[in-house]
C-alpha cells in the first residue's frame, strides 16, 4: 500500500506525508516500513524549520517485463587459484 502511494505521488512524501494519508498515528512503524520495501529510495532531504531533516521518500517503477539475468555473475580477480606443484 505505501509503495502505491509513493508511485502515485509525483514528487515523493515523508514518513509523516505517509503516516497521515493512511491514517497511522505511529510514524516509526511506517519508517521501518518503508526501509523494507524494495525500490524505495531517499531521493533528498527536506530541510525543516527547526528540529531534524526529514526524508523525503520515492520510489521506482519496475516494469513487469524487466529481463531477469539468465547467469550467474562470477567475478573475475587477479587472485585466482593456482595449480599445486608436485
Amino acid at each position: 500500500m505505501i509503495r502505491d502511494i509513493l508511485l502515485a505521488s509525483e514528487d515523493g512524501l515523508t514518513v509523516k506525508q505517509i503516516a497521515e494519508i493512511l491514517g497511522d498515528d505511529n510514524y516509526r512503524s511506517v519508517a521501518k516500513t518503508v526501509k523494507l520495501i524494495h525500490g524505495v529510495y531517499i531521493d533528498r532531504w527536506m530541510v525543516p524549520k527547526r528540529g531534524q531533516y526529514a526524508a523525503v521518500y520515492d520510489c521506482v517503477d519496475v516494469p513487469a517485463d524487466a529481463p531477469h539475468p539468465t547467469e550467474r555473475y562470477l567475478p573475475e580477480t587477479k587472485w585466482q587459484p593456482t595449480e599445486q606443484r608436485a
